[in-house]
């Protein structure tokens, strides 16, 4: 694997020596996939939002969520853990897709995705749209068969067509519960909440496997008992996490194409993060961060300290993983 070939991990540029607003924005200021000789953990962009159905600007979310995380520090206090020391985390860039072919763009990501998983790492995906989602699930359950899913989202997106295509940001799990890439019995979305078409929503996606853990939910729960419920549900399958960063208020978020009233904080969100720790996280990712919309990067902050948490759960589970073998 990785760091087996790799024993120390090249980590973030050194910001008393380098201030944190000079050099290459990538994610936390860690080396690229090109400078180190492999990586654990992959973050990676996919600058594409052609499926959106409502305001576009999310293929430049990625860049901005890199800028965001300048400022993200080595040590995570609230998982004890220092990410890049325990595993090597490197940015591999973006994968280009074609914004005006969605067919041709999904099966380019596919491909993409499998490459880097054929090289050992977990990923990290800095969208973009939710379109993306599905090929980067068809590629995690090629590795690891059909996976569990916590979908941190306002929206279902599990509609079926929108104007007749089958694949937009809308559809991507019903396409993904079709397509048998999902464990249909380890499924939630979390965070969902706003108005839909009809009741009937609400039946078809019961009928894929879906629970639902609605913002209200964890208003009047709290983030901990959520969190516990969330883990019993998921076991020690393999994990997938999609987050889709209008789960948060639009006080949280306001940067994003579809936003809806009465959303999760920004703790909120991080501390179920954190709640899922001893998950078996195989990769994750933070989509529909449209900065055009965005104010003081309120939208992109989140969004990188979501990712920060989710590549922390990672990388102590691939420390972990090596301590014990």
């Amino acid at each position: 694997m990785a760091s087996e070939q790799q024993n120390t991990p090249v980590g973030p540029t050194d910001s008393s020596r380098v201030p944190r607003y000079a050099g290459p924005a990538t994610f936390a200021r860690l080396p690229r996939l090109d400078e180190v000789t492999s990586a654990d953990v992959a973050v990676v962009g996919v600058p594409f939002d052609s499926g959106v159905s409502y305001r576009p600007g999310a293929r430049f979310g990625g860049n901005a969520i890199r800028e965001a995380s300048r400022l993200l520090r080595p040590y995570n206090p609230a998982q004890d853990a220092s990410p890049f020391a325990l595993a090597q985390v490197a940015d591999a860039g973006d994968i280009a897709a074609n914004p005006f072919n969605i067919n041709e763009a999904v099966d380019t990501i596919e491909a993409a995705a499998d490459d880097l998983l054929g090289s050992g790492a977990r990923m990290m995906t800095l969208g973009g749209d939710h379109t993306i989602a599905l090929p980067l699930l068809r590629s995690v359950a090629k590795k690891h068969g059909p996976v569990a899913l916590l979908h941190f989202d306002a929206h279902l997106d599990t509609w079926d067509t929108y104007f007749g295509a089958e694949y937009t940001h809308g559809t991507p799990f019903r396409r993904a519960v079709e397509e048998g890439i999902l464990d249909t019995s380890a499924l939630s979305h979390v965070g969902t909440r706003g108005p839909l078409y009809g009741k009937q929503d609400l039946t078809d996606d019961e009928k894929m496997g879906f629970g639902i853990v609605t913002s209200a939910d964890i208003y009047r729960r709290g983030a901990d008992e959520v969190a516990d419920q969330l883990r019993q549900r998921i076991g020690g399958r393999p994990l997938y996490i999609s987050i889709d960063i209008d789960c948060l208020d639009p006080a949280h978020a306001p940067g994003t194409g579809t936003p809806e009233a009465g959303g999760m904080t920004s703790r909120e969100l991080l501390e179920i993060l954190r709640g899922l720790a001893s998950c078996n996280l195989v990769s994750a990712d933070v989509v529909e961060v449209a900065p055009a919309y965005d104010h003081a990067e309120i939208t992109a902050v989140a969004a990188s300290h979501t990712a920060y948490e989710l590549t922390t759960i990672m990388s102590r589970q691939i420390a972990e993983s090596r301590t014990a073998s």
